[in-house]
Parts: structure tokens; sequence; C-alpha cells
């Protein structure tokens, strides 16, 4: 299997095609897991983050955290997020510790093509969280 950074090759080149030509910058993070970071022009307030498992490429964004909801909303929150995941295409809502999240995956073999839509997906899918579920935040 390739390494990850050689598996996203030219990645920054289909997603700024497909987002209309905006600036794309792909950033490895060193570490015992490969990760790359993606940088969206515009968008730099949400990075998405792609890894990857023997079976998966996971695409991953940050939303907000713990301290940035309201905390007489939380629990409407959390009932409000399980009410739109099957709404938001190709994505879903999750925590990583205090985080919440939204990801995408696909298959381990999925061409750069298919990675870059994934990621524009996640991308737009981030941005209209946001937006949405802003009442809930501080």
């Amino acid at each position: 299997m390739k390494p990850l950074h050689e598996q996203l090759f030219r990645l920054d080149d289909h997603l700024g095609r497909l987002m209309g030509k905006v600036a794309v910058q792909l950033q490895p993070i060193p570490g015992e897991v490969p990760v790359v970071q993606v940088n969206i022009g515009g968008r730099d307030e949400l990075p998405i983050f792609i890894t990857r498992s023997d079976t998966q490429i996971l695409c991953l964004c940050y939303l907000w955290t713990d301290a940035e909801v309201k905390p007489a909303r939380r629990n409407e929150l959390a009932q409000t997020l399980l009410e739109l995941n099957p709404s938001v295409p190709l994505s879903a809502f999750g925590r990583i510790g205090d985080r919440y999240v939204l990801t995408g995956a696909l298959a381990i073999d999925a061409p750069v093509e298919a990675v870059a839509q994934d990621v524009a997906v996640l991308s737009d899918n981030a941005l209209d969280a946001l937006d949405a579920l802003s009442e809930f935040l501080e």
C-alpha cells in the first residue's frame, strides 16, 4: 500500500478545481499515524484532516468544543445532531474527546478524485452545520 501522501498526490489540484479554483494547501502532520491537513481558501477555520486505517480513508473536520456549547442547550444539541445525521450527505456527526466533529469515509483504494469529492462535500457540510447549529453555541 502506498504511503498516504502518495495516495493523495494532486489532491490540492483536484479539490481546488472542484471548489471553483480556490487555493488548497496540504500539510502532512508528523506522528505515528499518517495525517494530512487540508486547508481550503476562505475556509481556513475549518481544516479537514485525512488519515487512513487498513480498510478505509477517514476525512474529519472539527466543528466546536464542549466549552463552546451553551450548557442549557447541550441535550437539545445532542438530539438535534442525531436527527440531522441521516440527512447530511456523505458525512456523519460524532465526538472525539471534547470536540464535535463531522466525518466522511471512503474505501482504502479510493482514487484521489473521489477523496477530493468527499473533502469538498465534508467542507460544505461543515459550513452548513455551523450555520444551522449556531443557536446552540456561545
